[in-house]
């Protein structure tokens, strides 16, 4: 690649590659349109006041009126390094990137609208019911000061709990029962294309959601987890993921 024009902010943990699905999307996405990019690590406890530090926005805002601070953010020098376009929240980091740089497009015409429902329906209710399982295994990846900022409380507050014998049939149950619904919809593509991306032959955004989430569960569980899921809807999940490996270069 040559030179580096958009920055990339991203977590910093203890195993060797990145695990945040909604920063993974936008990896994706700058893969696959071949944009020059770099990634900087940070910690969790640093998040707010890096994103301070660059002049990015608030990704969110609370009922009470807070401002929340939260990754990916990118930082597009592409322009001018004096005024540079700084982003955050990942839907409106991905519109961006289509918009400026159209080639290669991940918004095939005619379908924002409903990758944006799909992506929303991956973050708000697809993805609700790994929750349980995942984070405090991913609380186990962050560094001890990264814990403590995850987790909200400080050094002596208590970790996120994992599931106890009791709750943890259920918990997958209600996993699997996400999986098939969505690969129930995905095959519907069977007819005209090989039913393992969401637009029928092509991955697009709506793909890299889904993926994103899939690196997730691989990279914090790849023993447990991910050796149960791949297995899922007659591997669909591993075939998903294999599709969208080439644009898994971290920069």
């Amino acid at each position: 690649m040559s030179q580096s024009a958009i920055t990339l902010y991203d977590i910093r943990s203890t195993i060797p590659q990145p695990w945040a699905p909604h920063i993974w999307r936008i990896r994706f996405i700058l893969n696959f349109k071949r944009l020059p990019h770099r990634t900087v690590w940070i910690e969790f406890a640093e998040v707010e006041a890096t994103l301070h530090a660059i002049g990015a926005p608030a990704s969110a805002v609370k009922s009470d009126g807070r401002c929340i601070y939260s990754l990916p953010v990118i930082v597009d020098n592409s322009g001018s390094k004096r005024s540079p376009i700084i982003l955050s929240n990942a839907n409106t980091i991905a519109e961006y990137l289509e918009t400026a740089y159209p080639a290669c497009p991940v918004f095939p015409e005619g379908s924002r609208a409903m990758q944006a429902l799909f992506v929303h329906y991956i973050q708000e209710i697809f993805a609700k019911p790994l929750l349980p399982i995942l984070i405090p295994l991913t609380h186990q990846q962050l560094s001890e000061r990264s814990q403590a900022h995850f987790r909200g409380g400080g050094m002596t507050a208590a970790p996120p709990t994992a599931l106890g014998s009791m709750q943890h049939e259920p918990a997958w149950l209600a996993v699997k029962q996400q999986f098939d619904f969505l690969a129930s919809i995905l095959d519907k593509n069977n007819s005209d294309g090989n039913g393992a991306v969401a637009m029928g032959c092509e991955v697009t955004n709506a793909d890299f959601a889904v993926c994103s989430i899939l690196i997730w569960i691989e990279k914090v569980s790849p023993h447990d987890c991910w050796a149960r899921i791949r297995e899922w809807n007659g591997g669909r999940w591993a075939r998903l993921y294999s599709r969208c490996r080439e644009y898994m270069d971290v920069c």
